[in-house]
């Protein structure tokens, strides 16, 4: 009979997921995780399996939560959809002028480390980009039905632009751009949302 864990699941993969995030895939051993879970190696790679197989659950439970943090962010009556849109997409530059250990997203971090050589990270990060240009594509058409985003742009063009502005400013902020400039870009990019 299989003794019960000892731990909790959830603390372990955000410890694990911090591990990752903080020092990338490559650079972290089963020893670092080891050390910032308080598990020793065995009980790691009997709840969770390879390091691989760790990353890829810790990979898919944030981005997972991205998605519904975003809907949450984004969801709402076609009245105030522009402002939501809008809070969104600074909230997003301020967030990321704030991160002075530069640790960016850790769907962007795995997705430039990973994606090339690895199908599973990405297929994730492709289906978690889709979703997320799809919340913004459907808030867009929330904000045309009040009149707030002109009628004959199309929403998953404008987007595609929002996201692309969005995974840009995350990479210049890691870069080490001013929160001035991340801030102006973020500013130039809702500009562009053809108001009436």
């Amino acid at each position: 009979m299989a003794r019960p864990r000892s731990f909790d699941e959830g603390e372990v993969l955000r410890a694990a997921r911090d591990q990752f995030w903080s020092t990338g895939y490559a650079a972290t051993r089963m020893d670092d995780i080891a050390t910032a879970t308080g598990l020793g190696k065995g009980s790691l790679y009997g709840a969770f399996g390879d390091k691989h197989q760790l990353f890829l659950r810790t990979f898919d439970d944030y981005c997972a939560g991205l998605i519904v943090a975003v809907r949450r962010t984004l969801d709402g009556p076609d009245d105030g959809a522009y402002e939501r849109l809008r809070a969104h997409v600074l909230k997003v530059a301020d967030a990321t002028a704030s991160d002075v250990c530069l640790r960016g997203c850790l769907l962007a971090k795995g997705t430039a480390e990973l994606s090339e050589q690895d199908p599973a990270i990405a297929a994730t990060a492709r289906r978690t980009f889709g979703a997320i240009e799809e919340l913004f594509s459907s808030c867009i058409a929330a904000a045309q039905r009040a009149g707030d985003i002109k009628q004959d742009a199309d929403p998953t063009r404008l987007a595609g632009l929002l996201l692309a502005v969005l995974r840009g400013i995350e990479a210049l902020g890691k870069g080490g751009s001013s929160p001035d400039s991340l801030r102006a870009i973020a500013e130039t990019a809702l500009a562009l949302l053809p108001v009436p």
